[in-house]
């Protein structure tokens, strides 16, 4: 799953599944974490990733673990 890949490059943030379908991430960490991270999720998930959109935020401190969210 997406929370055991993130979890594996000891990322920050959460996954959740929106209301309309999508599975939304935020994710901190280093740069090549984060990189190699959703590389393997689209390796990883490649037959059910129709689109991905990636933006940059500032890092929030409250994240201080990977968890999955509501």
């Amino acid at each position: 799953t997406a929370f055991r890949i993130a979890n594996r490059y000891k990322l920050t943030g959460f996954v959740r599944n929106s209301p309309h379908g999508n599975v939304e991430m935020l994710a901190q960490g280093s740069p090549d974490d984060i990189d190699n991270c959703i590389r393997d999720i689209r390796d990883s998930f490649a037959g059910y990733i129709r689109e991905t959109k990636i933006e940059e935020i500032p890092t929030n401190p409250q994240y201080t673990d990977f968890k999955i969210t509501f």
